[in-house]
């Protein structure tokens, strides 16, 4: 981590380790399963969060967190979003904004070049802020942990092409309004969405022997019949990869959806996606047992319908949703409850979620502290549990990055894991205390007022620095998350190093 030195700090995590697994959490039942219920349908609490569930309840907690419209937001919160431009603009200005700076680049190698990625900087550092204000501060937690889980199962790349400018927009547009609603309309919006579109190369599926026109844009290009977007729908956004299907089927369902393309000087500033009928696959197609005849956009609208419906996709959700929420390894009984609730409502994902967070097995104490953190989360926990004002995300950024979790940087679609095979190593653990040391010291500029043209980086300078993490506030924010073992041995350390200690430690690391 650049300009943070590493510290001996470390050394404690072994014989922590070591003590916990001897030791018992000392905390009464109705304390436990309030920090749990945070702990899980949040991003960790911050102050006063386990106060106020233990005060109204769980179930009325999760009665809260499922309704987030009824939650408003904090003005501070209103303001830092309603400041933002970038996020107000549609998908055909975007792309047309890119454009224009990709020709600035041709014409003036280092002007031209310089204005393309000061462009695409502002952008990526405005979807952040966006992000990462809501995680932090929203009261409404489960709403921002479904984004969160959404735009994983639907993954997009941000350093490919368009996507540079598109996954704000996308997560804006297609992942937020349906993460608490119908599968469908989910699945429905990302498969429409030009990220999406561009990402896997559905945008550039032809029908064999399509000959484009003499005057094509420059965004409608071809490239014979792609079936990334067809594979990657089945087998990783519905019905999974044990879901019964063939490649033949994977084949015949690029077929049908072919035509469902983008064009930006189409969309009057709104949406780009249009389907094309002169590129679609007019041919008839034998897909999953079913004979499809030519119906145009309406035999891959009929595709999703009968994806979002198929006891498969039921299954696969369910097993990822509960995977997210409870264990690594979910029990088989909560994933087929999860699964005949979700064909019993149509895919509806609040009722889904209802059940599972309602369930034996989300409050089983077995499951109390036993998912590892992913790097993103375990960012936010640790802001969010010091209390500290943040209106620079850049160094978070930053960190994400080294941390080895770029905010939309997977490039692969299947998205970031969130199981502690993925996280857990000794690198890994290396630089989450190097973070702690420095976070808790106040090193890191989270206070200072963001520039465009700032660096990205957390190198310290001591005009920037931030308030120390205080450690007894940062302790009864967390009481109940920190065994008797780690208090001992943060007790008889150096009080400057105790709150790094406590976000370093083992048992912080765990939700």
């Amino acid at each position: 981590m650049p300009g943070i030195r590493p510290v001996k700090l470390r050394v404690l995590w072994i014989p922590i380790v070591l003590l916990q697994a001897v030791t018992v959490l000392a905390q009464s039942s109705t304390q436990a399963e309030a920090l749990h219920a945070v702990n899980r349908m949040s991003f960790g609490p911050a102050p006063g969060d386990v106060a106020h569930v233990m005060q109204i309840g769980v179930e009325r907690y999760i009665d809260e967190q499922l309704n987030p419209e009824r939650l408003a937001l904090p003005a501070q919160l209103s303001q830092q979003l309603d400041s933002l431009t970038t996020t107000r603009l549609s998908q055909d200005d975007l792309i047309n904004q890119y454009r224009d700076a990709q020709r600035a680049a041709r014409t003036d190698s280092e002007a031209g070049k310089e204005q393309r990625r000061e462009m695409v900087q502002n952008l990526v550092l405005q979807a952040g802020q966006a992000r990462l204000m809501r995680a932090l501060q929203s009261p409404r937690q489960l709403e921002e942990v479904m984004v969160d889980f959404w735009f994983n199962h639907f993954n997009v790349f941000s350093g490919k092409g368009l996507d540079r400018v598109l996954v704000e927009n996308y997560e804006r547009e297609a992942i937020r309004p349906h993460a608490m609603g119908r599968f469908r309309d989910l699945l429905g919006a990302t498969a429409r969405h030009p990220a999406m579109l561009f990402y896997l190369d559905n945008w550039l599926s032809v029908a064999p022997g399509y000959r484009p026109p003499s005057r094509t844009p420059a965004l409608v290009k071809t490239g014979g019949l792609n079936e990334n977007y067809a594979r990657e729908l089945m087998e990783l956004h519905t019905l999974g990869v044990d879901g019964g299907y063939s490649q033949t089927d994977v084949t015949e369902l690029a077929r049908m959806l072919t035509g469902w393309t983008i064009n930006p000087r189409r969309g009057s500033g709104g949406s780009v996606f249009y389907f094309d009928g002169s590129r679609h696959d007019t041919g008839t197609k034998n897909w999953l047992g079913r004979t499809v005849s030519d119906r145009g956009q309406a035999e891959g609208e009929w595709a999703l319908d009968l994806l979002a419906a198929a006891p498969a996709t039921a299954h696969h959700i369910s097993y990822q949703l509960a995977q997210y929420f409870v264990s690594d390894t979910p029990p088989a009984a909560l994933v087929e409850r999860l699964a005949r609730r979700f064909q019993e409502t149509g895919g509806d994902i609040r009722s889904v979620l209802r059940t599972l967070l309602t369930s034996p097995e989300f409050r089983d104490p077995n499951n109390y502290a036993l998912k590892f953190k992913t790097p993103y989360r375990y960012l936010l926990s640790s802001v969010r549990a010091s209390g500290l004002p943040v209106t620079n995300v850049r160094p978070l950024l930053a960190t994400a990055n080294q941390l080895g979790m770029p905010l939309y940087g997977c490039q692969t679609p299947d998205g970031y894991k969130n199981t502690e095979e993925a996280w857990l190593n000794p690198d890994a653990i290396t630089r989450r205390v190097n973070f702690a040391v420095a976070f808790a010291s106040g090193k890191l500029p989270l206070e200072r007022p963001m520039e465009s043209n700032a660096d990205l980086s957390v190198r310290y300078n001591p005009q920037w620095a931030s308030e120390p993490v205080d450690a007894a506030a940062l302790l009864t924010t967390l009481d109940g998350s920190i065994s008797p073992a780690t208090l001992t041995a943060i007790e008889q350390s150096d009080p400057r190093l105790r709150a790094a200690l406590v976000l370093g430690s083992p048992d912080f690391m765990r939700y």
